[in-house]
Parts: structure tokens; sequence; C-alpha cells
């Protein structure tokens, strides 16, 4: 599935992923490639990306993005709350 991470300020993340892990009101929830379409609100905590292939750092990659050491697959992006939807194969994270 497409993924975008955008913040009020810059484009966090944009490509593919396998899943997203998101902090949302009620405890956090998965989405994963096909999922159906959803709106829902997010609180503060960490979004956890799964991607298709291995993360490259560029110099123009967000600082916001931690990269988990034992799995060059998986990304964190620590965010303070925001809204995700879900449609058409495609996640927009609209973060704080």
């Amino acid at each position: 599935m497409q993924v975008e991470i955008i913040t009020p300020e810059s484009n966090i993340y944009s490509g593919e992923a396998v899943s997203v892990r998101l902090p949302g009101l009620d405890g956090s929830f998965q989405i994963l490639n096909g999922h159906a379409a959803i709106i829902s609100a997010l609180q503060g905590g960490s979004v956890k990306v799964e991607l298709a292939t291995a993360f490259e750092r560029e110099e123009s990659t967000s600082e916001m993005i931690q990269e988990d050491k034992s799995n060059d697959k998986l990304l964190h992006i620590d965010i303070k709350g925001g809204v995700a939807e879900m449609q058409n194969n495609k996640l927009i994270v609209l973060a704080e």
C-alpha cells in the first residue's frame, strides 16, 4: 500500500509499506495492505511502519524518522496526534 505521513511543516515519509501500526484514541491499531476504508483520530505515540523493501536514508529524510537497528524494513515516527485516512489502498497520516 502507498503511505504518506505529513505534518503542516513537511512531508515526513512517502513510499510503499506492508503494514502500519497507529496510536488510535482507543488504543493502537494496525492497517494492512488492502484494508477497508477508514478514518481515525490519533493520539500521541509512535507510528510503526513496516516497509516492503529496506529503508535507505537520504539527505532529505526527515529527522522524525527513527530506524530500527535490528530490522532495516521497520521505521518509527513519534507524533503528538493527528488523523489517519485509508482509502483505495493509500494511507494518509496528517500528524502533529
